[in-house]
C-alpha cells in the first residue's frame, strides 16, 4: 500500500490565528450561537457541541464511541453490516444531541474507512436517510489542514520547524511546516491560519510554510488487520513498526541533515494520549494532565517497553490503556516507534485534540465569531 500523494501534497505555506482549545468538559451553555463537529473515523465517532468565547470556544456537549467501523474493511473491501449497525445507532445519539441543543451550524465529516469502502458513498446516503445528518468524506489534505488547526496552541515561540503526526483508526497523516520566518510571537497563529488550506508557497516572508505532507492509508485499525496472522506479540510488533516506517519512505523532509535545534513534534491521537496516561500512571484518563505534555523519547519507549512486557493479557487488565484501546494500542505505538526512529528528538508534545476542534475552529473563524485573542 503506497502512501497516497496527492498533487498539492509537496511545499505550501499559510498562516494561522491561534485560538485556544477548552478542554471538552461539559459546561452550563450561556449565550452566543452553538456549533457541531462530529468525526467519523474507522474505529470511533466522536462529536463536540460548542459555542465561541472571545478567541476560545467551550464545550457544551460530547460524544465519543467506539464503533469499529472499518472492521473487515481490509479483507472484504467493503463497510460489514454489524460495523454500519453499530455507527448508525452511535449516529442517531449525535442526532439527537444536535437535536435537543438547537445546533444549526456544523460539519460532519468521515474519513479513511468511508473513503475506502467501495459501499462508502452507499452507506453516507444510508446515514442520512435513517439520522437525517448529512456527513462528507473527507480528503487526506483536509484531514490533515484539521489536525494541525487543532494543535496550534501547543506549537511552542521557539519552533522553527514543526511535525504534526495525526494518527488515525484507517490512516496517518504527516505534515511539516516550516516557521522560520515568522515571528515568535506568530507562530501558533500561523498554525491556526490553515484551516483554509495548504496553499502554493509565495516568497513574502512571515508565513507558515508547508514543506511536504503525506497521507499514509495505515492507522492503528489497519495496521493491525495486516499482521493479524502473526501469533507472537513482540514479532508482530516489530513486524507493524517497520511496515510502517517503510511506508514513509516517500516522506523525507530535510532528510540529509535532520533538524535538532527548534524541531518539534506533536503528535495528536487515542495512542499518543494513551501512551502519555500510562507514563504518568493514571487509573483514571484526565485531559487536563495529558494534554499539553512534553514526553521524551526515552519515556516513550519505556512505556512502549512496558506494554510488550505485560503481553496480550496484562494490557487488557491494565486501567491505564482501557478496553476501548487495549486491542489497538501496539498498533499504535508502533507507528510512534517509527516516527521517533525516522525523526529523532528530545521530546513529543501529546496533543488531546483533533480534527472536531480544527472543525470548530474552521467555522467559528469562517463566521467571524472569535475575538482576537492573547498569546499562549
Amino acid at each position: 500500500m503506497a502512501p497516497r500523494r496527492p498533487a498539492g501534497a509537496g511545499a505550501s505555506p499559510r498562516s494561522k490565528d491561534r485560538a485556544l482549545v477548552e478542554s471538552p468538559a461539559l459546561i452550563t451553555p450561556g449565550s452566543g450561537p452553538l456549533y457541531a463537529a462530529l468525526d467519523l473515523g474507522t474505529n470511533s465517532c466522536r462529536m463536540l457541541i460548542a459555542r465561541p468565547d472571545g478567541a476560545q470556544f467551550k464545550v457544551v456537549d460530547s460524544f465519543s464511541k467506539s464503533v469499529q467501523l472499518g472492521t473487515g474493511l481490509e479483507e472484504s473491501g467493503r463497510l460489514s453490516r454489524s460495523s454500519i449497525y453499530r455507527t448508525i445507532q452511535a449516529l442517531r445519539v449525535c442526532q439527537q444531541k444536535i437535536k435537543r441543543h438547537k445546533v444549526t451550524r456544523m460539519r460532519l465529516v468521515a474519513t479513511e474507512a468511508c473513503r475506502r469502502a467501495s459501499n462508502g458513498a452507499d452507506f453516507m446516503a444510508r446515514v442520512q436517510r435513517e439520522t437525517g445528518l448529512k456527513l462528507d468524506i473527507i480528503e487526506p489534505q483536509e484531514e490533515a489542514q484539521l489536525a494541525v488547526v487543532s494543535c496550534a496552541p501547543l506549537v511552542s515561540r521557539k519552533t522553527e520547524q514543526l511535525l504534526v503526526v495525526d494518527i488515525g483508526g484507517g490512516s496517518t497523516e504527516l505534515v511539516w511546516i516550516d516557521l522560520k520566518n515568522v515571528e515568535p510571537r506568530e507562530r501558533a497563529r500561523a498554525i491556526m491560519r490553515m484551516h483554509g488550506g495548504f496553499p502554493v508557497p509565495t516568497e513574502s516572508g512571515g508565513t507558515a510554510r508547508v514543506v511536504d505532507w503525506i497521507s499514509v492509508p495505515l492507522g492503528v485499525a489497519t495496521l493491525r488487520d495486516q499482521f493479524r496472522d502473526v501469533e507472537d506479540d513482540m514479532a508482530r510488533f516489530a513486524l507493524m513498526s517497520w511496515f510502517f516506517e517503510e511506508n514513509l519512505a516517500e516522506f523525507a523532509p530535510y532528510k540529509d541533515e535532520p533538524p535538532r535545534e527548534g524541531f518539534q513534534i506533536v503528535g495528536t491521537s487515542g495512542t499518543v494520549t494513551t501512551v502519555a496516561a500510562s507514563h504518568l500512571g493514571l487509573k483514571r484518563y484526565d485531559r487536563n494532565k495529558v494534554d499539553g505534555l512534553r514526553m521524551t523519547s526515552e519515556e516513550i519507549d519505556k512505556v512502549i517497553r512496558d506494554y510488550l512486557a505485560m503481553g496480550p493479557a496484562g494490557r487488557r487488565r491494565d486501567p491505564r490503556i482501557g478496553l476501548d484501546r487495549q486491542a489497538l494500542i501496539m498498533s499504535g505505538a508502533a507507528i510512534l516507534q517509527a516516527l521517533l526512529r525516522c525523526w529523532p528528538t528530545d521530546r513529543l508534545s501529546v496533543a488531546d485534540r483533533g480534527l472536531r476542534e480544527g472543525m470548530l475552529y474552521a467555522q467559528m473563524a469562517a463566521d467571524g465569531v472569535l475575538t482576537q485573542g492573547e498569546e499562549i
